[in-house]
């Protein structure tokens, strides 16, 4: 039987990296077996994507449940959390099975951006640590910037013959680089187009298996480059939790690691923003070849998180359609009670675009064990309100 994912992907460019195991479903156990689950469904996974006042769309998403080693998820578990997780206890296929979801925010043209939701989910699931040195040797060909690169969570394995796993740190960290170097070969328009991406990576710790909206224990596992959002939000009294930080070049993180690396190159626009080389907002994106050798890098931060499944209530993927105009909280807010993950996503898309937000907008919301349960009172409600009435006054003055 064949299965098409929410947003369809052409796995024929996966083929050279062996056969894809994706699915558009996520397993759960049942007495005697187990049962798929579509991700499609509403109730499962819930969407909002809108153009905006634009005319084009450069907002794209795609999710899926990857099937990964193991024993690459218990040495992850047990270097970053201390946590002795048994896959046999689990046992396959579900102690192989992660969600995956990939919000992706294109600049200068959708070409990367669409690239992204075709094929990174399959990249990342057949990523191998055989290819790391020679990954390794085509980033430092760039030049510029990566000369003094020094392989980053890679390092372990550039030594050919390293039979040590590898993390998620460390795949991600080599897919992105994949991609920037199929882009090369593939692609001119990445040359001058690019596109920020967040991926969230979910995994059941829970045996017997449970999915990741009602697992006990969960671990997720945060990919980032740019200005795309990734956050959880709890139960208790609706708090935010930013699982991401925006790579522009005047943040903390990118101005020091810049600062560094290449001294300055930031330049403010006349609209007040300012701009590395003077043309990209953003510092760390996928694309955007020619800016490489001048600091702009694709190698995702990451970072991971345990979770009580039942303390939190979703987990959220914003655009800056929606979080150039939305806080965080409000973001969080906005699924309070809500039906259904797709309701929420809409409110928070609807929101953003009420107060003004003319650019492409994208909420991906994924509940978790704690959903529908969040306590204490809408933290934003009154200002949300002001908010509106101010924009709904606005526009009539413009009518005027």
């Amino acid at each position: 039987m064949a299965y098409r994912l929410l947003q369809p992907v052409n796995s024929a460019s996966i083929k050279l990296k062996g056969v894809a195991r994706y699915h558009d479903y996520v397993r759960v156990s049942v007495p005697g077996g187990s049962a798929r689950v579509p991700l499609s469904s509403p109730k499962v996974i819930g969407v909002s994507n809108s153009r905006g006042n634009r005319g084009h769309q450069e907002d794209f998403y795609a999710f899926a449940t990857l099937s990964l080693n193991p024993a690459e998820l218990q040495k992850g578990l047990k270097q970053f959390h201390k946590v002795d997780w048994d896959p046999s206890a689990v046992g396959d296929p579900h102690s192989r099975q992660v969600l995956f979801v990939g919000l992706y925010d294109g600049h200068g043209g959708s070409a990367v951006a669409q690239y992204l939701r075709q094929e990174l989910h399959g990249l990342f699931e057949s990523a191998k640590k055989t290819d790391i040195p020679e990954v390794f040797q085509w980033v430092k060909e760039i030049g510029g910037y990566f000369k003094r690169f020094k392989g980053g969570p890679l390092t372990p394995w550039l030594a050919e013959g390293n039979e040590e796993e590898m993390d998620l740190e460390a795949r991600a960290t080599l897919t992105f680089f994949e991609v920037d170097r199929n882009l090369s070969s593939v692609d001119r328009a990445a040359e001058t187009c690019g596109a920020t991406a967040s991926v969230a990576i979910l995994q059941s710790l829970d045996a017997p298996a449970t999915p990741f909206f009602s697992a006990k224990d969960l671990c997720i596992t945060v990919a980032h480059c740019g200005d795309t959002k990734v956050l959880i939000s709890a139960i208790e009294d609706g708090k935010v939790f930013p699982m991401t930080e925006k790579h522009h070049a005047d943040g903390r993180v990118e101005n020091k690691r810049l600062r560094k690396m290449m001294g300055s190159s930031l330049i403010t626009d006349s609209f007040g923003e300012s701009r590395w080389m003077g043309a990209l907002q953003n510092t760390r994106s996928l694309g955007d070849l020619q800016y490489k050798k001048f600091g702009i890098t694709s190698e995702p931060e990451v970072r991971t998180k345990m979770l009580r499944g039942q303390e939190w209530a979703s987990m959220i993927l914003v655009s800056d359609g929606v979080s150039s105009i939305l806080s965080d909280q409000e973001i969080a807010d906005l699924t309070r009670n809500a039906p259904d993950p797709k309701v929420a996503a809409e409110r928070i898309v609807s929101f953003s675009q009420e107060l003004g937000g003319d650019d492409n907008a994208t909420a991906i919301v994924v509940p978790l064990a704690g959903w529908g349960k969040t306590t204490g009172p809408d933290q934003t409600k009154e200002l949300r309100e002001y908010r509106q009435k101010q924009s709904i006054g606005n526009e009539r003055q413009k009518r005027m």
